[in-house]
This record gives C-alpha cells, sequence and structure tokens, in this order.
C-alpha cells in the first residue's frame, strides 16, 4: 500500500518553516482507496510571495487544526505503507521536523516519483510533476494546493508502475535490483551495495586500483549511493560509475558531523570526482552594521579580500540577496536598512503595512533591533564558546561538535548519560579537526536551520 503525500508550506526552510496544508491519498497499486486532506495552523505569518503561489492566506489557516491536532491520524494513515510523494525528500523531511518537535521519531519508507521518473524515463528536460503530466498526456490540474497535487502524484504513480511492470514482463528488473546489477558490473560485490544502511553518514567511492575517487554524505546513505548508480544525465557521472570498483561508509547518525566529515575528507585526499568540491569559492557577502541612529543595518556586497569582516558567505549575489529577502519577510525588517531601497523615505514595505516604520524614524531602535537581530543569531556565532549536540550513531550515544574562541575545534562522540558533565570532561572525546571557511560556514548555517538537538553556550 502507498500513502501518496503531498504538502504546502510557508516556505523552503524544512527547520523554520511550518506545513500549511497536507494530503494524503491511501493508493492499493491500482487506485486511490481513502483520502484525507485539510488545511494547518502554521502558528506563523505565511509570507504574501507564499500565499500568491499557493492561494492560501492567513486568514483561511487561523481557524484550522494545528499539527499537533492531526498527528495522529497522519501516523494511521502512513503507517506500515510507503510513502510517496514528488520529491519526496522536502515533503517527508518537513513532516518528520514537525513530529520531532512532538517528540516522536516519524520513520517511513520512501518512494520518490521524481526518482522513479529519471529511472524509468530518462533525458527529459524537467521533471517537475505539472511537466511530466502534460509529457505523459495525464490528466490533471496542478494547482499548487495539497489534495490537487497529490491526485496528480496518484496518476503519475500508476503510469509509472505500469511502465514498470511492463518492462519488467519484457526482461527488465526493477530499478533497486537494476541498480544492484550495475554495481555487480563496476566489479562491486552485490551484498555490499545491499547491505548498505539507510543512516546520516559519509560514504566513500574507490577505483580498481583502490584509489579514493569520490566522497559523498547524506541522510540516507543506502538510497544516496544507488542514486548515484542510476545517475545517466552526465558524462562525469557516468566516468564515476563505471570507475566505482569499492565502497566504504561511515554512520555518523549527526548530518552536521557528516557535513564536517566530508568537508575535511575532500580537503584532505582531494578526489579526483569531487574537484567542485575541492575548494568553495564564495562570492557574495552579508555585512552587518549599526548606523549613527543606532538602528541595525544589512547589506549584500560581493566579497572582497582584506575587506571587513563579513556575517555570511553565498556563492551568488543571487543567494544572498534571496536569503536577506527571506529574512526581511520573516522579520518584518525595513528595506532601506537591509539595502534593498536606496530612494530616500519610506520603503515599499511601509506603503504595504509589512515595515513597521524604522526607515522614517516611526519605529524605535531598540524595537527594531529586536527583530534584526535574529538575523544576527542566525549567521553568527553568538557565543565564542559553544557545544553543539546532536543525535549520535546509535541509540544511546550523542555527537559533539565544539567551537572555542570563535573557532571550530572538532568532534566526537559520547554516551548519552555523560552528556551533562563539565566542558572540560566532554572536551576529552574531541578529535581535533582543522577550522576553515568552510566548516565555519558549514557550522553556522546549520544553527541557523535549527537542526542540533542542542546548543550549549560557555
Amino acid at each position: 500500500m502507498y500513502a501518496i503525500v503531498d504538502i504546502e508550506t510557508t516556505g523552503g526552510n524544512t527547520n523554520s518553516d511550518r506545513i500549511t496544508e497536507i494530503a494524503i491519498l491511501l493508493h492499493d497499486g491500482e487506485k486511490v482507496v481513502e483520502e484525507f486532506s485539510t488545511l494547518v495552523n502554521p502558528g506563523r505569518r505565511i509570507p504574501y510571495r507564499i500565499s500568491s503561489i499557493t492561494g492560501i492566506t492567513n486568514d483561511m489557516v487561523r481557524g484550522a487544526p494545528k499539527f499537533f491536532e492531526v498527528a495522529k491520524q497522519i501516523v494511521e494513515l502512513t503507517e506500515g505503507h510507503t510513502f510517496v510523494a514528488h520529491n519526496a525528500k522536502f515533503d517527508y523531511n518537513f513532516i518528520r521536523n514537525a513530529f520531532r518537535a512532538l517528540g516522536f521519531d516519524f520513520k517511513r519508507k520512501k518512494l520518490c516519483t521524481v526518482e522513479l521518473s529519471r529511472s524509468l524515463i530518462p533525458g527529459l528536460k524537467s521533471y517537475k510533476l505539472g511537466q511530466l503530466c502534460k509529457r505523459l498526456d495525464i490528466p490533471t490540474s496542478i494547482q499548487h494546493r495539497a489534495k490537487t497535487d497529490a491526485q496528480a502524484t496518484a496518476r503519475l504513480l500508476e503510469y509509472l508502475l505500469q511502465l514498470r511492470e511492463n518492462r519488467t514482463a519484457h526482461g527488465d528488473s526493477p530499478p533497486e535490483t537494476r541498480l544492484s546489477r550495475l554495481g555487480a558490473e563496476a566489479n562491486l560485490h552485490k551484498e555490499l551495495i545491499d547491505n548498505l544502511p539507510h543512516e546520516t553518514g559519509v560514504y566513500y567511492f574507490y577505483n580498481a586500483d583502490r584509489q579514493l575517487i569520490y566522497v559523498g554524505k547524506s541522510v540516507d546513505i543506502r538510497s544516496r549511493v544507488l542514486s548515484h548508480f542510476n545517475n545517466n544525465t552526465t558524462t562525469k557521472a557516468l566516468e564515476m560509475k563505471q570507475a566505482i570498483a569499492h565502497i566504504r561508509y561511515a554512520v555518523t547518525g549527526s548530518e552536521l558531523v557528516a557535513l564536517l566529515k566530508e568537508s575535511e575528507e575532500i580537503k584532505r585526499f582531494m578526489p579526483v570526482f569531487n574537484r567542485a568540491q575541492r575548494r568553495t569559492e564564495y562570492h557574495a557577502a552579508l555585512f552587518a552594521d549599526y548606523d549613527e541612529n543606532g538602528y541595525l543595518h544589512f547589506r549584500v556586497e560581493r566579497l572582497r579580500h582584506n575587506g571587513p569582516e563579513p556575517v555570511a558567505l553565498f556563492s551568488t549575489m543571487k543567494g544572498a540577496r534571496g536569503f536577506l529577502d527571506h529574512m526581511i519577510e520573516e522579520y518584518e525588517l525595513c528595506q532601506t536598512l537591509c539595502g534593498l531601497h536606496r530612494i530616500s523615505g519610506s520603503c515599499f514595505h511601509h506603503s504595504i503595512h509589512k515595515c513597521r516604520g524604522a526607515c522614517v524614524g516611526q519605529e524605535y531602535p531598540i524595537s527594531y533591533n529586536l527583530r534584526a537581530e535574529k538575523v544576527l543569531d542566525r549567521l553568527v556565532y553568538r557565543h565564542e564558546n559553544l557545544l553543539i549536540v546532536d543525535q549520535g550513531r546509535h541509540a544511546g550515544e550523542k555527537s559533539l561538535v565544539l567551537v572555542e574562541r570563535g573557532k571550530y575545534v572538532g568532534y566526537g562522540f559520547i554516551e548519552a548519560e555523560l552528556v551533562d558533565n563539565e566542558i572540560d570532561v566532554l572536551r576529552h572525546v574531541i578529535q581535533p579537526y582543522m577550522d576553515n571557511k568552510d566548516v565555519r560556514q558549514i557550522i553556522k548555517l546549520y544553527l541557523r536551520q535549527q537542526k542540533a538537538e542542542a546548543v550549549v553556550a560557555f
């Protein structure tokens, strides 16, 4: 049985944004047998740009149930079924994070119709739901609403299941079996692929000469490794797939530790297929300072070496401005004080009542800065000494990432019951690693997304 899921949200950040609508269709492989859908009160304002896409407004969700009120139905409807969604990682992670906030560990077997489509229908320019349905002549109405999009996904799933069945009947095999066979053709032991864990960690590809050729990280090692064997989209992907002769992995439990370990390993070994990741290029920066009236200003500029220290680095100017736009929406900041409105007088957002008037002196600095400084909380180490506590490699263990004097020290693992010890005791489990711009950005982003179980300043 399949549980086809679609959600609408207040934005794209799985940690800071919230669900506004959810639909679940139970599908027996041939047809939908049960439907459930509801608006969800996200407990926060829906940005105008999101409402303009989904049509879901703040008034619509004001009287809707909150997530905890429908959580039991979601658990019961999906229990024992395969979680299906178009770009399943997005929907699954949003729902899993919502349950984590309730103290419940939501885990389901997943099937992504984007990945299944790429496997069964390779070479398309777009795998967006609407484009796929249009290309495959699947009648549907894509409205960016949970129920209609779930119904479209259901029709696409039916098409893909039938396509896979037809190919299997003609001698081809399902994706999982086919991927394992591809691994065997690359001199891999089939059991090595089959035994890869659905756990968070780092994986390593080696060639026939036992040379490390690629390092990657994933919250689901098995699924990510299998996706490499199903990737025929680029020359690089094909070359790497053909070169793989051995796989090794290291479970970390914590996604932050996996990110840090991946970055360290790439810089240390410089694998040939990690060319783009050996040295991260930052071209844009976000700066912050206070003006003579006490208001906190932000500005996005191209990164200049030997210039002032930025509060955050970005690969592109577009990415930096996009982040600042999101912060302006979330915290109702002033466009003028964020360098996005350079005309004197009130900013555009003030005219539509989305800025509280700092640009024309109607809001005092202390009130404005209480919100603006929340952006800094997400970007910089607000304390020079931090201990980040996160998931361990197994139950009863925690991971620790240490920052001292504003510099990354390293990470380690400890039994969960020992986490409350003094920092001098905990420091002994930390394995030292090199501090650099990349790891500082990794840690800041992780803290910004509020993924860690706990952050302790000392």
